[in-house]
């Protein structure tokens, strides 16, 4: 069964999506950086922050992160979210640290079953427009990062829009969407409705149980690397295409042809034991690999 119907198109308006809101956001910043270059960056402020919320088994959240910086989140056995962040900041003295503290920052909307970690920061003009109209320019394209460790609920709906940096994801089953612009990704997925769209970068998908408990998942990456581990005994179908340049070196050894001719360099269509819900790979330039988990990279 397709998760998502017209894979290629579908493909490329996310793409688009993603392009627009962090390119624009990228070149805004580049033009801020280009007019105030007598901003300077010579102090480097760390600052911790924690936040923890109550949610039951099955709510949702939102995570909308920085435009540079780390996402990991993890499952636990708790009806909590458990945020952790640190808020790094770059002025030239103490009183431009303390204002961009004041900006530069992250807040959290709190619902019965839904929790929104939301940043905030020079990036957005809207947010700079509506809560700090006298800010000073000189300090709009100063670089800052929020790094973001997060505990959910492993039975929890998952919304991630990300920037640049690392993402790690692991022990969460529900209705997953991650959308980031570049990013070396660690997802290791048991199951769930999962589906990600990657602008660049690295994506490494590790599915360590014997089948997928769920509708399935599909990832996406416009240029990169993707690799996908699969457990010994996985049983499932696995789509696999490379839709320019690149191509798929498959050596699962349990992979067997769905279709007469069906196993290919730039596209796979297989099913790896008794079959089972459909993960799909979708790569624009780059190589897919495909291989037993714990094998030698």
């Amino acid at each position: 069964m397709r998760i998502i119907k017209n894979l290629t198109s579908t493909f490329y308006f996310y793409l688009s999506v993603i392009s627009v809101l962090f390119l624009s956001t990228s070149v805004s910043a580049q033009k801020e950086k280009q007019s105030n270059r007598s901003a300077t960056t010579s102090l480097t402020r760390m600052t911790p922050r924690h936040e923890n919320f109550r949610l039951a088994y099955g709510g949702s959240v939102t995570i909308v992160g920085a435009p540079a910086g780390s996402i990991t989140i993890e499952g636990w056995q708790r009806n909590e979210v458990d945020v952790s962040a640190e808020i790094e900041l770059h002025g030239g003295s103490a009183q431009d640290l303390d204002r961009l503290a004041a900006v530069n920052t992250f807040v959290a909307d709190e619902d019965t079953n839904h929790i929104r970690i939301l940043t905030t920061g020079t990036h957005d003009r809207n947010f700079m427009k509506s809560v700090a109209k006298d800010f000073p320019k000189a300090l709009i394209g100063l670089p800052w990062k929020i790094d973001y460790y997060i505990k959910v609920p492993a039975l929890t709906d998952l919304e991630i829009s990300a920037g640049n940096g690392p993402i790690t994801l692991s022990g969460v089953e529900g209705t997953i969407r991650l959308n980031a612009f570049e990013s070396n990704a660690n997802l290791s997925l048991t199951g769930g409705l999962v589906a990600t769209t990657i602008q660049s970068g690295r994506v490494n998908v590790t599915v360590p149980t014997r089948g997928w408990h769920g509708l399935g998942a599909e990832i996406r990456l416009a240029s990169g690397a993707l690799k996908v581990e699969l457990a010994p005994s996985f049983s499932g179908d696995i789509n696999a295409e490379v839709l320019r340049n690149g191509e798929i070196k498959n050596s699962f050894p349990n992979l067997a042809p769905r279709e007469r001719n069906s196993i290919g360099p730039h596209s796979l269509r297989a099913r790896a034991g008794s079959g089972g819900a459909t993960l799909t790979f979708i790569l624009g330039d780059g190589i897919i690999q495909i291989q037993q988990a714990g094998a030698q990279r």
